[in-house]
């Protein structure tokens, strides 16, 4: 696999900012109006006036829908917040650190990664059988599976990483990266296999991903590990453009390549682990949004793609909220169905474009 590959060469970096300029307003407007209708729709009806003042004022002619506002669909409409940029930048990250356009958390098994982390909590022996068990257990409870989640999701992406060292396909290590992921999810399927009916019950409920069973305090965990991983990535922006130019490019330029690569590691495990541990394996949206987020802004520079890749993210995470609640009428779909849906048209794109996965 070639080391060279063209960083803004065809449009001048000026181009891009005028470009960012005229677009981040608009891309801004369009989530604040896509996060207030994300609240304004679900399984109860509640006038759009009602919404704007408990979201303004706090006030409400009716105290249930004051409840269900600030205590369901408000929290439900921050998780799409935060899932929708840890997905997209992790994705980002994978895609410049493997130098494969279809490199994501959900298509090379870091994903599953992260849901044997899970599986470790929810179907080990003992009392502890129950994700809401383990959320009532308070703080400790949420650093436990984010703790597992992450570390699943560290160790496949590290064995993914040392795999592909001796590969030089793209579509090689692609193949390599699902088959590991394939072993991981018959591993949690055997664990399945021999637990209880009520262990494999609330797993299986998981796996299909939700927004809305992140509390109010646990949204506060959940906020912090993004918000670390989101820092430490946009920190790491320079090492991640000195890494899309090569690794022979980045030593050249004074880059220790194995310390660069356990950072992004570091930060890609912890956005997607947190986020899988409380909301569920979700796919396609750390595929998809890097690659819209290069063609809007028709640049590669990470200064730019990884701000970028936030709020496309959002957008189209709340956009997947608010298709759940219309299309499920009294009982919401699993989000994972709907980002499924969304992003597989982006991926089948990508390989159209592209003809073939050679270069990136």
């Amino acid at each position: 696999m070639s080391d060279k590959i063209t960083v803004d060469e065809e449009v001048p970096l000026g181009t891009s900012k005028v470009r960012s300029g005229v677009l981040v307003p608009l891309l801004i407007l369009a989530l604040a109006i896509c996060f207030i209708a994300d609240i304004a729709f679900g399984t109860i009806s509640i006038p759009f006036s009602e919404v704007v003042s408990i979201l303004f004022s706090k006030k409400s002619h009716d105290e249930a829908w004051l409840y269900i506002i600030q205590e369901i669909r408000l929290p439900k409409a921050i998780t799409a917040v935060l899932v929708g940029c840890g997905l997209s930048v992790s994705g980002l990250q994978m895609q410049t650190l493997f130098r494969n356009p279809l490199a994501g958390p959900s298509i090379l098994g870091i994903t599953a990664g992260a849901s044997l982390g899970v599986a470790l909590i929810m179907l080990s022996a003992g009392t502890i059988t129950s994700i809401y068990t383990i959320k009532e257990m308070g703080l400790s409870g949420s650093w436990l599976l984010i703790t597992a989640s992450t570390v699943g999701a560290a160790i496949i992406m590290l064995a993914i990483l040392a795999i592909s060292a001796s590969l030089r396909d793209n579509v090689v290590m692609l193949i390599v990266g699902v088959m590991i992921g394939n072993i991981t999810l018959a591993i949690i399927s055997i664990w399945q296999y021999f637990s209880s009916p009520e262990q494999i019950k609330e797993y299986l409920l998981w796996t299909f991903g939700s927004l809305g069973g992140v509390t109010k305090q646990h949204l506060i965990v959940l906020a912090v590990a993004v918000g670390i991983g989101l820092i430490v990535s946009f920190a790491s922006s320079k090492l991640l453009d000195a890494l899309l130019l090569g690794e022979n490019y980045a030593r050249s330029m004074g880059l220790t390549v194995n310390r660069a690569r356990l950072l992004i590691i570091c930060s890609t495990s912890l956005l997607a682990g947190s986020i899988t541990a409380f909301c569920g394996p979700i796919g396609f949206v750390g595929i998809a949004v890097p690659h819209l987020a290069r063609a809007l802004f028709n640049t590669s520079n990470h200064r730019i793609l990884i701000p970028a890749c936030c709020l496309i993210g959002v957008g189209l995470m709340l956009i997947c909220d608010i298709a759940s609640q219309v299309a499920g009428s009294q009982t919401a779909l699993p989000i994972n169905v709907i980002t499924s849906l969304i992003g597989s048209p982006v991926v089948i794109w990508v390989i159209v474009r592209n003809k073939n996965l050679r270069g990136f």
